[in-house]
């Protein structure tokens, strides 16, 4: 049984969906001809545009790629807050070696 998204979740792909589509009006270009040079069908392009959650991550790279934006997959956890919290949460200080 496949889990779902929980609505806000669901929205935010919507959003990243959004986000590329207009990238690519903004590039003046088709989705005939983003969807040629990611190298996948229009109908996928369109389930990207529209956040669809059953497309895979490489398939969204892909057309970042083809829209030039390849390097906008590193802002993701870039700035990885609550992790480094976790982490420093679990530093042990050790105690400073008497003097003698």
């Amino acid at each position: 049984m496949k889990r779902q998204l929980l609505p806000s979740y669901t929205r935010m792909l919507g959003t990243l969906g959004e986000q590329i589509k207009l990238a690519r009006l903004r590039r003046d270009l088709s989705s005939e001809q983003v969807a040629e040079r990611a190298g996948i069908a229009r109908g996928t392009l369109i389930k990207v545009e529209r956040g669809d959650e059953g497309v895979a991550i490489g398939t969204y790279f892909r057309v970042l790629i083809a829209l030039g934006l390849a390097q906008d997959i590193l802002l993701l956890a870039k700035d990885d807050e609550l992790g480094r919290k976790l982490q420093d949460a679990k530093l042990v200080v050790k105690e400073r070696a008497s003097k003698k």
